[in-house]
């Protein structure tokens, strides 16, 4: 998210995804999120037992801050989480351009995206996966989950076993792109 003030006091957000999709804010207050060229107006709203909800395009949307470490944000939105950074419009900047002129790493590290405990991989090392392709199952509050694939490689290196307990963040599988 960028912080800025406009022309009429007004002060403007930009929430960033790790996928770098850019959402537009307007003071919080009058809130708006300006997707490509269409501006859609949104509500923050509580109910009575204290839930805040988004309200955007006629449609509630439970909202809860899961963790938040710096600038970073996992929000929680109708149970699906997202991560988002919260950027001062010189580190947006200065992101955006490294990010332009940064050389590609030709390894992709698949990161346990919550605690748990490793039920079993479904992939060896050296295999060839493809992009949606299941790496491994992943059990968190009595939820099994489907850790997939987001790039076409090989996996080069399994860092854990079946049956361990991984942290947030913990470095699964390395691959090859």
């Amino acid at each position: 998210m960028m912080f800025s003030k406009s022309k009429k006091g007004k002060q403007k957000f930009i929430a960033c995804t790790h996928e770098n999709k850019k959402y537009e804010f307007i003071n919080p207050k009058e809130l708006y999120i300006k997707q490509g060229k269409e501006t859609i107006p949104i509500e923050i709203v509580s109910d009575k037992q204290g839930f805040v909800n988004i309200v955007w395009k006629k449609k509630k949307y439970l909202v809860d801050i899961i963790e938040k470490n710096q600038n970073q944000y996992e929000i929680l939105v109708n149970g699906v989480s997202y991560s988002i950074s919260v950027e001062s419009p010189f580190s947006y900047k200065r992101r955006k351009y490294l990010a332009k002129n940064k050389e590609q790493s030709k390894v992709e590290r698949i990161q346990a995206p919550m605690p748990g405990k490793i039920v079993e991989f479904l992939v060896e090392e050296d295999q060839e996966v493809k992009v949606g392709d299941p790496l491994l199952i992943l059990e968190a509050m009595k939820m099994q989950n489907e850790i997939v694939s987001n790039i076409q490689g090989k996996v080069n290196k399994i860092n854990f076993h079946a049956e361990d307990n991984v942290m947030k963040d913990d470095v699964l599988i390395e691959m090859e792109k």
